[in-house]
């Protein structure tokens, strides 16, 4: 007799959860598809914390999607701009529910680890190499970006990195390492970490009239260029892509995951899809969506 009381409470445990579940996955996809006006924020959750680049941030991407998606949803994007390799750390200690990045290595390393539940690509754009106009190394034009960098190195020209473990520093690492040059050694000479993320580290370009490798979403929305100019571009090592992640709740309980999961629904759908390639620059688009 008991037995069978525990089965059917058992049964009805899992009914109602799967209602619940059902019910959830019916919710994300009206507020998703804009069925749901007017949405009150404790719906879900009110805010959310997304751990981002500072490359997404300066290109003003989320200026342009974050008041569409809380328009329809009701919740609030709260976003820590750092460097990859940073935003990944505060993701780790679970100081983030989203984690939304452009290193695809190292978020594969965040999900295999346990950190995350699973990596969704979401857009891309591409690095370009920006230098002064009058390229005094000649490297205009290029299509290999190593050998460029090699060009750089051996003139000795002053190179502005962003030296923070962002994602775009260990994109710069990695062509550093295909022209087998030495940067370390010469940290501090014609070569200058800023530990600062890409607006800060142009900036330092355009004050020394250097050389740098930067993210051409950050660049469109960049002001103060001075003398520089893109250069190298085109490069296909030069791709770009963005990846996002819902912080593992198994890790972290107080992950707020019903709102993450909205934003990271809606981000992959046709209205965040829309609003991502919406975002332009005198005319020209920052970023690409990932074909499904």
């Amino acid at each position: 007799m008991v037995i069978a009381k525990c089965r059917f409470i058992d049964f009805c445990l899992s009914r109602v959860t799967a209602r619940v579940r059902l019910r959830n996955s019916i919710f994300t996809l009206l507020l998703i598809f804009g069925l749901v006006g007017g949405i009150p924020a404790w719906a879900v959750d009110s805010f959310i914390t997304v751990a981002s680049t500072t490359s997404t941030q300066n290109s003003g991407l989320y200026e342009h999607v974050l008041p569409i998606f809380q328009d329809k949803t009701g919740i609030e994007v709260r976003v820590v701009a750092v460097g990859t390799g940073q935003a990944i750390r505060l993701a780790r200690r679970g100081d983030a529910d989203v984690l939304f990045v452009h290193h695809k290595s190292s978020e594969e390393k965040f999900v295999a680890d346990g950190f995350g539940i699973k990596r969704y690509p979401v857009m891309y754009n591409d690095f370009v190499v920006v230098g002064p106009k009058d390229d005094p190394v000649g490297v205009k034009g290029m299509t290999d970006a190593s050998a460029a960098f090699a060009k750089i190195a051996d003139a000795e020209m002053p190179f502005a990195s962003r030296g923070d473990d962002s994602g775009t520093h260990k994109a710069e690492r990695k062509l550093w390492k295909e022209a087998k040059r030495d940067v370390k050694a010469a940290s501090g000479t014609w070569y200058r970490e800023t530990g600062s993320g890409m607006g800060a580290t142009l900036n330092t370009a355009s004050g020394m009239n250097a050389y740098t490798l930067t993210d051409r979403g950050t660049w469109l929305n960049f002001r103060n260029r001075g003398e520089l100019v893109i250069l190298v571009e085109g490069d296909p090592r030069l791709y770009n892509e963005y990846g996002v992640i819902l912080v593992n709740p198994a890790k972290h309980p107080h992950v707020k995951k019903e709102g993450a999961q909205v934003f990271m629904d809606w981000l992959l759908s046709k209205p965040g899809r829309d609003a991502i390639t919406g975002h332009r620059i005198n005319g020209e688009q920052l970023f690409f969506v990932k074909e499904k």
